[in-house]
């Protein structure tokens, strides 16, 4: 095509087919696949099932195998207020990455801010970075977080995770909540808020969807109560009709 580098035609392959082809390199076409989970402690919370926190395990030891199989070097970052592990990318970290993935455990408060601005020290390379967290933080917070990762060229991927319970409010009694990340317990009558509640989080989740399409940042809401492979199959899908179009 107009533009095609002429020293990457092969002029082997054009003498047998009378046909232009380029060549392609292994070292050109692999990529840096880096997963960042948020082990902070409001990541533990589950209604059913499993938790937040192995949710997104789950849906990082399946994204860096499929990057793996496609020979991508593949890194791991935890963190909740800070970052906790690091793994930088690798193609022979396949097995650090999900022996990480199986031991981190939520024991801090999280914040977004300060490890986001620290990883942008580690990614100086560009690569493909998807973010795993239930994004406990206003909207603008969580986008002025992740805009040094994107300004050094990075693919983001944010999967907002959470519970069920979390999306549908469906509580009946009044009891006492407690804030898993500072541990603060508040009284609540769930049929005087669940209606307001409700719409709070839908507005919340938009604004994200929102102000993430405008920064070209991949963003899918992830429900636990979903099966994982519905869950991969859906974006994965959806990920590649949109490679077609750009």
């Amino acid at each position: 095509m107009p533009g095609d580098d002429i020293r990457r035609v092969d002029w082997k392959l054009y003498a047998r087919t009378d046909r232009y082809y380029l060549k392609e390199f292994e070292a050109d076409t692999n990529a840096n696949f880096s997963v960042i989970l948020d082990i902070s402690r409001s990541m533990s919370f589950q209604s059913r099932g499993i938790s937040k926190l192995e949710y997104g395990k789950y849906l990082c030891a399946c994204l860096v195998y499929f990057a793996q199989k496609q020979r991508d070097r593949i890194g791991c970052l935890t963190f909740d207020n800070d970052i906790v592990t690091h793994i930088p990318p690798s193609a022979k970290h396949l097995e650090r990455v999900l022996h990480t993935l199986d031991r981190a455990k939520p024991e801090r408060a999280g914040n977004l801010k300060v490890p986001m601005q620290k990883m942008a020290e580690h990614f100086g390379r560009k690569g493909i970075l998807v973010i795993v967290s239930d994004l406990y933080e206003s909207p603008e917070v969580v986008i002025d977080a992740i805009k040094p990762l994107r300004f050094r060229g990075n693919d983001l991927i944010v999967f907002h995770v959470l519970d069920p319970a979390e999306i549908e409010f469906k509580f009946d009694e009044a009891s006492s909540f407690q804030d898993l990340e500072s541990g603060e317990q508040i009284p609540v009558v769930p049929s005087g808020m669940a209606d307001e509640y409700r719409k709070l989080v839908q507005e919340h989740i938009a604004a994200l969807s929102s102000r993430f399409s405008q920064n070209r940042v991949d963003y899918a809401l992830v429900n636990t109560a979903t099966p994982l492979d519905y869950t991969l199959f859906k974006y994965l899908s959806a990920r590649q009709r949109l490679s077609r179009i750009r």
